[in-house]
């Protein structure tokens, strides 16, 4: 009886272990779509095409880490048909590694717009777009914190106030397609500003996704459908 246990507890301990190394992958891709989307920004504001280039190439590696998060997650669910909790942790971990890899994907889209600033001609970056992109950064960060916390006071704060970027982002529309009406050398590289916002605005919407699978994790049921929520204006990226 006594190594039947011992079996046992060295099967529980294996799992956990396992969880741990899941869980550790995720907030590699977080501090990861972090660092991409930070260094967007800034090649936005400096027209750094280098920094954009850097943003482009480590992409990859966040792609490697969502199949690796979805590979370990779908084989642990396999093999050890965990319940509860522990199940639901591995469901959030292959949402939210796909939503990681979403947010490194609008990262490089931003750092890609940017790149095409100099071929188009000069438009002002305004500080509507930095301020926006500094409060999707920030609403990130607080969204993986609460994640790593399974904080979800937190979580809900993030979830409740994306409607900040969605009304920052048609603020922002408007203004800049103002300037291109204003001066119509600018239309091509204002445009490229419009797509960097909803680019943003998307990583917003992302954010909350997280929101709700911390929810989920932590309390076992979804956080409802009555999130404050802005109407965007249409502007689709390609």
């Amino acid at each position: 009886m006594a190594s039947e246990y011992s079996s046992g507890k060295h099967i529980v301990s294996a799992f956990d272990h396992d969880l741990m190394l899941i869980q550790a992958r995720i907030a590699e891709m977080g501090g990861l779509a972090e660092e991409l989307l930070a260094n967007a920004l800034d090649a936005v504001e400096k027209r750094d095409d280098a920094l954009a280039e850097k943003v482009i190439l480590r992409d990859k590696k966040l792609d490697q880490l969502e199949m690796e998060v979805e590979e370990a997650a779908t084989q642990l669910i396999a093999l050890r048909q965990p319940m509860a909790q522990d199940l639901r942790v591995l469901i959030s971990a292959l949402k939210i590694a796909t939503t990681l890899e979403r947010i490194g994907d609008l990262a490089k889209n931003i750092a890609k717009r940017t790149r095409s600033f100099k071929k188009n001609g000069s438009v002002k970056v305004t500080s509507s777009i930095l301020r926006m992109g500094r409060a999707t950064q920030a609403q990130l960060s607080e969204v993986l914190n609460a994640y790593s916390a399974r904080d979800t006071q937190a979580a809900v704060a993030v979830w409740q106030k994306d409607v900040d970027i969605d009304e920052m982002y048609n603020a922002l529309f408007r203004e800049v397609v103002t300037y291109m009406m204003e001066d119509s050398r600018t239309i091509t590289a204002g445009s490229q500003m419009l797509f960097i916002a909803k680019n943003l605005e998307r990583i917003g919407d992302h954010t909350t996704h997280i929101s709700e699978m911390i929810h989920y994790i932590v309390e076992g049921e979804p956080l409802g459908d009555e999130r404050p929520k802005g109407e965007p204006l249409g502007l689709d990226d390609d």
